[in-house]
């Protein structure tokens, strides 16, 4: 994950796109293949609670899929901050994994990239539910991050902001009600 310049790269695909929180020296449009995004982590941290957890996107491997996101360039003086930060926020309970992976930036560079990858094995990982279920604990959890509606809407309007169509995400709209 380190680039030529002693920093490195990090992909968004969720709420690093709208709310990074870090210094970065560069922000470009970027797509991650062999991943796709999913609302597949219940959230008991964020935007849910331990006796009602929400639901949170996840970074979910996937051959045959490319995620379209934004990967930020963060520049050396900063990287252990950065780090450091990236692991408090990402971390929590462990359901994320820290992986570097190739990503494909919007002038062509392939640059490694730090990922933030939902572990399939961990207690929170809510990969088989339907749209409707989905849809469902959207509209109603909340936790101390604020509702998990907003968490939803924030990110399916940046996704559009940056002419990032995620059909998923676009057909959840429709099952969570309108703004």
């Amino acid at each position: 994950m380190d680039d030529e310049k002693g920093g490195f790269w990090v992909f968004g695909y969720g709420s690093l796109m709208w709310r990074p929180g870090f210094a970065f020296a560069e922000r470009r449009m970027a797509r991650a293949p062999g991943f796709r995004r999913r609302f597949c982590l219940r959230s008991i941290r964020y935007r849910g609670t331990p006796e009602a957890p929400g639901l949170v996107l996840g970074l979910d491997r996937d051959g045959a899929a490319a995620c379209e996101g934004i990967a930020y360039r963060v520049a050396a003086d900063g990287a252990s901050v950065t780090l450091a930060y990236l692991r408090e926020r990402e971390l929590v309970t462990y359901a994320y994994e820290e992986a570097s992976a190739p990503v494909d930036l919007d002038d062509g560079r392939r640059v490694d990239a730090l990922l933030y990858v939902v572990d399939p094995a961990h207690a929170q990982y809510a990969g088989a539910l339907t749209p409707a279920e989905q849809a469902a604990i959207i509209a109603r959890a909340a936790g101390p991050a604020g509702p998990n509606l907003d968490y939803f809407r924030n990110t399916l309007a940046h996704l559009r902001e940056i002419g990032v169509h995620d059909a998923e995400l676009e057909a959840l709209s429709v099952l969570v009600g309108p703004a």
